[in-house]
């Protein structure tokens, strides 16, 4: 963390923002400066605010009050474009990049130099270059973006920014799609911005990552400013009181299983698929197994597989005591038993332009009343009970599930999972990007569907969540479960084994080769 901050010049000021939607405070009295060379870490629940002040900042919005500078100009709100030439650039989690074009056509996207009316192809690649130095990017001009990892298209991201002169950077929860390895990086990125005089305002729900990389935290809480501290007097503990107005959370993690007893509930024997090799897994009722591994570990091919979603080349599959013929669709695992949250939620779990009830009785119009029209009315009704379970409030059920927070999206899904006869739930990246109370109604809600004897299989690239909230841990690398820790092991002991396994696999591809 560098020193002398207070000493440079002021990059943003923010003063008394306020920004009013009708019966809505979004924005009350904000005020925050940032300087050059400082990464600003910005945290708070979904709703308490950080989007509509980003928002406000990059000109998407105008406020109702209150003034924003850069770099002690005025910068009037409402208008983006303003707002980019005087330096704002955002990347947004959702990233921006056109997957059929080349690395060098996203950086310099909208602004690639000609000369006599043609193209400058030189001058192109001599700007890709320069901001490739920048953030320490080996990636060819011409290498198709969409073909690249997240980790390196957000790379691209801020190379864009670079590349057009901007000097203030907004990251909207920049390691929500990343491994332990790949944040690490990003975080050298930042530093490197850092010693360069760019300013840095970074909003994440990554308390752990907000704490490392980031100089200065302020916490949001409905719409207002709680308290700002340097981050190096602040904890994890310490904003999460401040994020949830001091209410605390269990911090050991969920209770473990009570008593896993009798036959498993599922096993899988001789699983072979396209990235996936499992040789032998049991699951017990009641009992939530976390899978964890290093990015591309095969965690999610592994899930998809058991849930249907992908093809499989081998597998037989026991649910009980009866053995059964592997799934090959997601309809077929459900019948079985086995459900799964995918990875994507707004892509492939929801129906962003259709009703919170109609999503939650997805696949079981017919449970909500046989042989009657499929009325909004009768599906709020039967959507009530399985959405208030958990923690969704039913005033929202008439919403369209695109106009939710991400926490409250994942609910959604979570309620019609548990809302059909099953026993399996497997549940994909549940909690990334979304804020930490809501993280912690899904921990609540998933031990107590344990508890009732179903089983979960949970992936998560957030380390520190799944030896904190599993009964035990696979280990997973290049689609194998290389390792079982128990309940209490280390993220260092999870890290280790998966490099060692990564490690160890390269070592014979080489000798293969």
């Amino acid at each position: 963390m560098s020193t002398g901050i207070h000493e440079t010049a002021v990059a943003l000021s923010v003063r008394a923002l306020t920004k009013t939607y009708p019966g809505v405070i979004a924005l009350s009295d904000v005020s925050l400066t940032v300087r050059e060379g400082e990464v600003y870490g910005l945290v708070g629940e979904n709703g308490a605010g950080k989007s509509t002040l980003m928002k406000t900042i990059t000109g998407a919005i105008q406020q109702d009050s209150g003034s924003i500078e850069l770099w002690g100009e005025d910068l009037p709100g409402g208008d983006p474009h303003r707002a980019a030439a005087a330096g704002v650039a955002m990347i947004y989690q959702e990233l921006t990049i056109v997957p059929e074009m080349s690395a060098l056509a996203n950086v310099l996207l909208g602004r690639l130099p000609s000369r006599l009316g043609f193209i400058d192809r030189r001058a192109a690649r001599r700007e890709y270059a320069n901001a490739a130095r920048l953030v320490g990017m080996n990636v060819p001009a011409s290498a198709q973006a969409g073909t690249l990892s997240t980790a390196t298209q957000q790379l691209l991201e801020i190379m864009r920014a670079l590349a057009s002169g901007r000097r203030l950077v907004i990251m909207d929860e920049p390691t929500a799609s990343l491994g332990p390895e790949d944040i690490q990086r990003l975080h050298d990125v930042i530093r490197g911005l850092k010693s360069t005089g760019h300013a840095i305002v970074y909003v994440s729900h990554d308390l752990e990552a907000v704490l490392e990389v980031c100089d200065t935290v302020t916490v949001l809480r409905e719409g207002r400013v709680v308290e700002t501290r340097s981050a190096a007097d602040w904890t994890r503990r310490g904003l999460i009181g401040a994020m949830l107005g001091g209410i605390a959370l269990d911090a050991a993690g969920t209770p473990p299983a009570q008593a896993l007893l009798g036959p498993p509930l599922l096993r899988i024997e001789g699983l072979r698929a396209p990235g996936v090799d499992v040789s032998r897994l049991d699951i017990l009722p009641g009992e939530i197994v976390g899978l964890a591994g290093l990015v591309g570990s095969g965690r999610t091919r592994m899930l998809r597989a058991i849930a249907g979603a992908d093809p499989i080349e081998a597998g037989t599959l026991w649910v009980g005591d009866a053995q059964r013929s592997w799934p090959r669709t997601p309809r077929q695992a459900v019948r079985l038993g086995i459900v799964l949250a995918p990875e994507d939620r707004k892509a492939q779990g929801l129906v962003l332009d259709r009703p919170s009830a109609w999503n939650v009785a997805l696949g079981q119009f017919g449970a909500t009343g046989r042989r009657k029209p499929v009325l909004l009315k009768r599906l709020i009704a039967w959507a009530r009970r399985a959405t208030e379970r958990v923690g969704f409030s039913s005033d929202r059920l008439g919403a369209n599930a695109g106009t939710l927070s991400g926490g409250n999206q994942q609910k959604l899904i979570l309620a019609r999972l548990i809302s059909r006869p099953v026993s399996c739930l497997l549940l994909d990246e549940p909690t990334r990007g979304i804020d930490i109370g809501a993280k912690e109604q899904i921990f609540n809600v998933t031990r107590q569907i344990a508890a009732e004897g179903r089983a979960i299989i949970w992936s998560s690239s957030d380390l520190d969540e799944v030896v904190r909230h599993s009964d035990r841990i696979l280990v997973v690398a290049g689609g194998r479960v290389v390792a079982e820790l128990p309940r209490g092991a280390s993220v260092h002991d999870v890290l280790e084994l998966s490099f060692a396994a990564t490690t160890a696999a390269e070592h014979e591809t080489e000798v293969a080769a």
